[in-house]
């Protein structure tokens, strides 16, 4: 009996995935590669891991919260190695706003004893534009957790095709 013996070309690429495209997809596809994406960008950021690639905290939480319709903010609680500490959801509003409140990320924080945190929230219009509000509202809680020796490390406004981050912009 020959055994047959499979040879792939030098510079095959590995990638099963380059070549496939969002129509080659039914439903139930998309849906499952959404959930796998979710499963390997979770344990990049899983409690103890290290925030290495802002870009893939980035696609985690366009992922995560980028197609939710009402507004919330929360927060990576992080340690003094910028470990995630906890990923929180704390305040949720409508598709417009929610109400932040400086007191309870504060409170939090020092419960989970965080040296860091990196604030988030999303945009249901599909803008991830900052708005003057969000520049507010993260000025106060920057002030606030100083106060009890918290770094802010950065906020990232989030939609489904985009995220902005104040930190990147020279606002925090």
């Amino acid at each position: 009996m020959t055994q047959q013996i499979l040879s792939f070309p030098a510079n095959a690429s590995t990638n099963r995935f380059a070549d496939l495209r969002p129509g080659d997809l039914s439903a139930d596809e998309k849906a499952s590669l959404v959930e796998l994406a979710l499963t390997i960008l979770a344990r990049k950021h899983r409690r103890g891991s290290a925030l290495t690639s802002p870009e893939a905290t980035r696609s985690y939480l366009r992922l995560e919260i980028g197609e939710r319709h009402h507004e919330l903010f929360g927060c990576l609680f992080l340690d003094n190695r910028h470990r995630i500490i906890a990923k929180e959801e704390l305040f949720y509003g409508t598709i417009d706003g929610a109400s932040v409140h400086p007191r309870v990320v504060v409170a939090r924080a020092l419960e989970l004893n965080a040296a860091a945190v990196v604030f988030f929230h999303n945009h249901p219009s599909g803008v991830a534009e900052p708005s003057q509000s969000d520049l507010r509202i993260t000025t106060r809680l920057k002030d606030a957790l100083a106060l009890v020796d918290v770094r802010v490390l950065d906020h990232l406004v989030v939609s489904v095709e985009d995220s902005v981050s104040l930190a990147e912009r020279g606002l925090i």
